[in-house]
């Protein structure tokens, strides 16, 4: 694994309480950008934002279209839309289908990046109950980046991280009292 250069969050059902943990113990300052893809329903946009805000002293925002990725930001993808990462190191907003019943998708975010940023990604798979960034994570694995999941045992809802477990070798599983240093020594 080269330096980080993004590290990207994936998940569903039970992620958001760990993201309430993690957060407020990340270091004030990231030389990389860290995205959220969320399963989440339409609705009061900015309440996340506003919460997660709250939480940390970086920076979070909603994502929005073609904007640049920027170190030490947390980014937020949209819901009903599946995010990609452009070449070019900026955000693309998808409304195609849903994948894995949802959009945006884990696995949409994590394979575009894979392509982008090869062994300079990190993903992170959190709680969930569907099996969205397994595939995702695989293409990660496959251009180098490093994977990591929740230990299922900490998940809420484990089928996310088990069915990763169980369909690739992953690099580090994570139990979220680690997760803030494990990204805090990516920066390093």
């Amino acid at each position: 694994m080269e330096k980080c250069e993004v590290l990207i969050i994936g998940g569903s059902a039970g992620s958001l309480d760990v993201l309430l943990k993690v957060l407020p113990n990340l270091a004030s300052v990231l030389n990389f950008p860290v995205i959220i893809v969320l399963h989440r329903k339409t609705g009061k946009e900015n309440l996340l934002t506003d919460l997660l805000n709250a939480k940390t002293q970086l920076t979070v925002k909603e994502i929005e279209e073609k904007e640049r990725l920027r170190a030490g930001m947390i980014y937020i993808a949209p819901p009903s839309y599946h995010l990609l990462i452009e070449k070019s190191k900026t955000f693309s907003l998808d409304a195609s289908e849903k994948i894995n019943f949802s959009r945006p998708s884990i696995d949409v975010t994590f394979e575009s990046a894979a392509e982008v940023y090869g062994n300079r990604l990190v993903c992170l798979l959190l709680s969930g109950a569907n099996s969205d960034g397994t595939n995702g994570l695989k293409k990660v694995k496959e251009n180098g980046g490093l994977t990591a999941v929740q230990a299922p045992d900490t998940a809420i809802s484990r089928f996310m991280p088990d069915s990763a477990l169980e369909n690739l070798e992953v690099d580090r599983i994570l139990k979220p009292s680690e997760m803030a240093n494990f990204i805090n020594d990516l920066s390093k």
